[in-house]
């Protein structure tokens, strides 16, 4: 995924949590702990999943089917209130057990207990980055915030931390007002869900007299960077705000199309040079967390929207999932395979019929691909799955009784 260089034959060496050595291959006066010959299978940066909410795990196929605001206050509110960090420790792992079988190597989480979060991800060897979830009613604080901020980029070398909140419409102006005064103190970045449904914008509007995107830029919440989460019903204005400072639009197709939220404008964001990069959301908008399917969606709603089936090359839609999810998670040295970039690295199968023949690779994996392909996932130089094993748990299916332990035991109260 670097820069003009695009499949190559070669070798990959990493060292602890590092790459060392990419190109062809050559002899070196080195002991390997492990050599693996991926036998003419495809290496490339892990993707890197730019929403989600993990412990959400628990409504899974559980919350289905209702209009967004409806499944919010009526099933996800109710019950995430019965949560408890332990809930929210075994169910991130969960989730995590389910990135690593998409190659997802990394995650942009926004939820409740970030400490049994960090916790989990560690734990399993897996990349993540927290983001507040604050809101109005969330018995929260921006002093918390702050604190959390210094916390957990200091907590482990994989685990860092952005400010962010839930969306305009869950927190009122004095506390949006406090977290644009934290970012420009800290110099740090804001992320937040932005313009996810065409009722949040009109809402918005009657609020304020402008759309979140507008209203957000006004007191002064963009002026560190950051970004958005949807970005669906989006104005021109919006878009151009977006440009102007530097915004990440994060594009959630799979939950857009489950909550029949709307589809992003993404050639146009594209078009602007406007950073875009892919989330699959929590596991109960969308239920799968396979960035496979996000980055098929991606391309081909863009194309419907468009009615252009030109619209949204797929080469563009894998660095969507890679390279810029990297840089809007900060994660600057997970971006691409080189010297000095840390180890986060997946393996393709290409010995299968939908990779088959190989008239194009990149297109194969966002046209053709699936979990199916994923051969190996590899975290900051450790393998935690490989050949649809998981080495970075001793028990799954202990996990999975965990996990509905917890949402029998929630529902019961």
């Amino acid at each position: 995924m670097e820069q003009d260089c695009s499949v190559t034959e070669g070798e990959v060496w990493t060292e602890d949590a590092a790459i060392i050595y990419t190109g062809p291959e050559k002899e070196a006066d080195l002991t390997w702990d492990r050599e693996i010959d991926v036998k003419g299978n495809l290496l490339m940066p892990g993707f890197k999943d730019a929403h989600t909410h993990s412990a959400m795990t628990f409504l899974r196929s559980r919350a289905d089917d209702m209009p967004l605001h409806e499944w919010l206050e009526n099933q996800v509110f109710p019950l995430e209130a019965r949560l408890t960090a332990e809930h929210v420790y075994h169910l991130s792992k969960l989730a995590i057990m389910e990135y690593l079988t998409s190659g997802i190597t990394s995650n942009f989480d926004m939820y409740f207990y970030p400490e049994a979060i960090a916790r989990a991800s560690v734990d399993c060897g897996f990349r993540t980055v927290l983001v507040s979830p604050i809101t109005s009613f969330s018995g929260s604080t921006v002093e918390e915030m702050e604190e959390d901020y210094h916390k957990f980029n200091q907590y482990h070398e994989l685990i860092r931390y952005h400010l962010g909140f839930h969306a305009e419409y869950t927190c009122e102006t004095p506390l949006l007002e406090a977290i644009a005064r934290l970012s420009e103190k800290l110099g740090a970045p804001v992320f937040n869900h932005n313009s996810e449904t065409r009722e949040s914008v009109e809402q918005c509007i009657k609020r304020t007299g402008m759309t979140p995107t507008a209203f957000l830029n006004s007191i002064g919440m963009y002026g560190q960077g950051g970004g958005g989460y949807h970005c669906v019903h989006m104005t021109d204005e919006d878009l151009k705000i977006f440009k102007d400072k530097g915004l990440t639009a994060v594009t959630n197709p799979g939950s857009n199309v489950k909550l029949a939220s709307g589809i992003a404008p993404v050639r146009k964001m594209m078009e602007m040079g406007i950073p875009i990069a892919i989330g699959t959301d929590g596991p109960a908008s969308n239920n799968c967390l396979d960035m496979f399917r996000e980055m098929f969606l991606t391309t081909g709603l863009a194309k419907l929207r468009e009615k252009d089936a030109s619209a949204v090359d797929a080469e563009e839609v894998l660095k969507m999932a890679t390279v810029n999810g990297a840089r809007a998670m900060g994660l600057h040295d997970c971006d691409i395979l080189a010297e000095g970039k840390k180890a986060d690295i997946i393996m393709i199968d290409l010995h299968q019929p939908n990779m088959q023949p190989l008239n194009n690779i990149q297109k194969n994996i966002v046209y053709s691909g699936s979990k199916q392909n994923v051969k190996m996932t590899m975290v900051n130089g450790k393998v935690l799955y490989y050949d649809g094993k998981f080495l970075c748990c001793d028990d799954v299916e202990a996990l999975y009784a965990k996990a509905n332990e917890i949402i029998k035991r929630i529902s019961a109260q």
